[in-house]
Formats: structure tokens, C-alpha cells, sequence
């Protein structure tokens, strides 16, 4: 039995939800814009003066301007509320459904965007220069609410049979937490590229004025960033993808039959094996791996996305 009035008020957690990240986005931005006038000039200058590389968002940290930080701290001030709503919207509904709350790809994305938006403000509370991404993980995280909240909703309601089973509170929860975790991997993955193309430019002195990509933090550290969530999210896929086929023995008989969520969990799987394996080998140090943690993310998307509305399978029931 539904409850009527806490699957409403999921919904209106939904929508503040998208609004406090919306100007957290907008605080983000604004940052960014009160940071430091001359900093791409002030990199170049240590850079020709031997400095040891261009200077790091940490560098700047500390001539940031006043009102930038006060910006800055609201900015993660509106993403943790931000994210205390959306857990809201995820424990009501399961509160009006009696269930977990994750039996459908609506519920489903609003889980892995709130374990995205837990894991970038961990590591920005652990290392504060990774504030400065902020903005380019928040922006696809509003587009992502947006998305998931006209595409994807889903009236609160009992699971379908299938679902039935105690192997969701296994399979799905580390699915999600797996997915959260690439999200930001990858994102970093994205900034490392644009940083480092940038500090190899200023390294030849042909840097352009670019005030948010000097503001990123080095290239080192958003390179170490994106590896380690990707390590700590690996055997947590790893585990989803092992529960996944030992629920599919008990409901259908077989561990593996080559479903298209199950072809395409296995290739994320082997995408991002290859990643971790990439980031220790020479000469696909840098970027070259960082551009196959990206590729994991579009598989991951796609997975998501393309597997679930387009294709058919046996996983189509639960849109999971």
C-alpha cells in the first residue's frame, strides 16, 4: 500500500533538490569569477622563473579573494543541503512504497546522482582545491536531475514480482554506489585533460588567458583524484556484477546469458580494468589512460540510458 502524501512530498524534495543545486551551480560560477584577475599571469611568471610548474589550485588558495571563498563556502554549503534533500527524496518514497527505494531507473538515477554529489563533497572537504571542479560536477548533475526527473519519473508504487527478491538490497545498492563513484572518476578524468593540455601550454609559454582553467587544481592531483575514486569504485562494480549473476542464477537459471545489461556491465567492467591498468603501465601514464576512464563513464551512460529505453532483455522489467 502507497502512502499518498509522502510519495508527494518525495516529489517536492525532488524539486528543491534540483533548485539548491541550480544555485549552487550559480555559486560555483560566480567563484570562479571573483578569483584573482592576473592568476594565468602569475602562473606564467613562476613557470618562466623556475618555479617547478604552474601554480596549482592550492597555490591560489591562499591570495583567493575574500568574497571568492565566501562564495565558494556557500556554494558547498547549498550542495550539502542539497544532498540532505535528495537522501530526503529517496527515504520518503521508500517510506511511502515500504521498500527500498530503488526499484526503478527513476529512483534508480536519483541514487547514483546523490552518491556523485556525497563522493565530490568528501573529497573536496579532504582536499579543498578540489572546490575549484565544483561547477563541472554540479552542472551534470542538475542536467542529470532535470533529465531523470522528466524522462524517467515513475509513480510511487510496490515492486514489479521480479524484483522481489533480497538479492536488490545487494546487486542494485552496490551498482549504485559503483556508478556514483565513476560519475566523479570521470568527470576528474575530464578536467585532467583540459588542465594538462593547459600546463603544457604555459610550460611553452603559450598559455591563453584562462582564468576557471588556472583556478582547476594541478594536473597531478586531478589525475590522482580520478585513479583513486576509480580504484575505490572498482571491486564495488566488481561485486555488482558477481551479485548480479548469482541473483540471475536463482531467478532465471543460469549465471550469465549475455543480456544486453549484462553484455554491457561486463564491458564497463573490462573498461575500467583495462583504466587501473593503463595508469600503471608506461606510456599510457596521463592521458591516454585518463581518456579510457572517460570512455568508462560514456559506457557507464549508455549502459544507463541506451540499455534500458532502447534495447530489450530481461532486465527491462525494472528499468534497472
Amino acid at each position: 500500500m502507497t502512502d499518498p502524501s509522502l510519495a508527494a512530498l518525495s516529489d517536492t524534495f525532488f524539486s528543491i533538490a534540483v533548485a539548491l543545486y541550480s544555485l549552487a551551480v550559480v555559486a560555483f560560477c560566480a567563484e570562479l569569477a571573483f578569483g584573482g584577475k592576473h592568476a594565468p599571469a602569475r602562473s606564467r611568471e613562476l613557470v618562466a622563473a623556475g618555479g617547478g610548474g604552474p601554480v596549482t589550485g592550492a597555490d591560489t588558495d591562499a591570495a583567493e579573494p575574500v568574497r571568492a571563498r565566501r562564495v565558494g563556502t556557500a556554494a558547498m554549503v547549498l550542495t550539502a543541503l542539497g544532498a540532505v534533500v535528495q537522501a530526503g527524496v529517496l527515504v520518503t518514497r521508500g517510506a511511502a512504497t515500504g521498500r527500498l527505494p530503488w526499484g526503478n531507473m527513476y529512483e534508480f538515477g536519483t541514487a547514483v546522482v546523490l552518491v556523485a554529489v556525497v563522493v565530490y563533497l568528501v573529497l573536496a572537504v579532504r582536499t579543498p582545491a578540489l572546490r575549484h571542479i565544483g561547477v563541472f560536477v554540479l552542472a551534470p548533475v542538475v542536467l542529470s536531475m532535470v533529465g531523470i526527473g522528466l524522462f524517467l519519473y515513475a509513480e510511487a508504487g510496490p515492486l514489479v514480482a521480479a524484483l522481489r527478491s533480497s538479492w536488490l538490497a545487494v546487486h542494485v545498492t552496490t551498482a549504485i554506489l559503483g556508478f556514483g563513484i565513476f560519475f566523479v572518476s570521470g568527470i576528474a578524468s575530464v578536467m585532467y585533460l583540459v588542465r594538462s593540455r593547459y600546463e603544457s601550454r604555459v610550460a611553452a609559454g603559450d598559455a591563453p588567458a584562462s582564468r576557471i582553467v588556472h583556478k582547476l587544481p594541478s594536473a597531478a592531483s586531478l589525475d590522482r583524484t580520478a585513479h583513486r575514486t576509480a580504484v575505490f569504485g572498482f571491486p564495488i562494480w566488481t561485486f555488482a556484477v558477481i551479485a548480479g549473476a548469482i541473483w540471475a542464477e536463482s531467478a532465471w537459471g543460469r549465471f550469465w546469458g549475455w543480456d544486453p545489461k549484462e553484455t554491457w556491465a561486463f564491458i564497463a567492467w573490462v573498461v575500467y580494468a583495462a583504466y587501473l591498468h593503463a595508469r600503471t603501465t608506461a606510456g599510457w601514464r596521463g592521458r591516454p589512460s585518463a581518456w579510457v576512464n572517460v570512455v568508462g563513464l560514456a559506457v557507464m551512460v549508455f549502459n544507463l540510458l541506451y540499455v534500458n529505453m532502447v534495447s530489450t532483455g530481461l532486465h527491462s522489467y525494472g528499468g534497472v
